[in-house]
């Protein structure tokens, strides 16, 4: 899975969070960044790294600039 095919599942979510939140006479911005932290973690962690090339590790530390995307 990737984040950009998960995206409207995690943006259904957080708009239902925030349906919730509205419609109750209290409202507690402690519960909201909870479960709106929850969420995007959640979608967060499907995110897939695509490593195409840069580092190196010639018998030591890995160098070079990490080439790659997001996904």
């Amino acid at each position: 899975m990737s984040l950009s095919s998960d995206k409207q599942a995690a943006k259904n979510q957080v708009k239902a969070i925030l349906d919730d939140m509205l419609k109750r006479e209290e409202t507690s911005t402690e519960e909201f960044a909870n479960r709106l932290i929850e969420a995007m973690e959640e979608w967060l962690k499907k995110a897939t790294i695509i490593y195409t090339s840069g580092l190196i590790a010639p018998n030591g530390n890995v160098t070079g600039t990490f080439n790659g995307k997001l996904e």
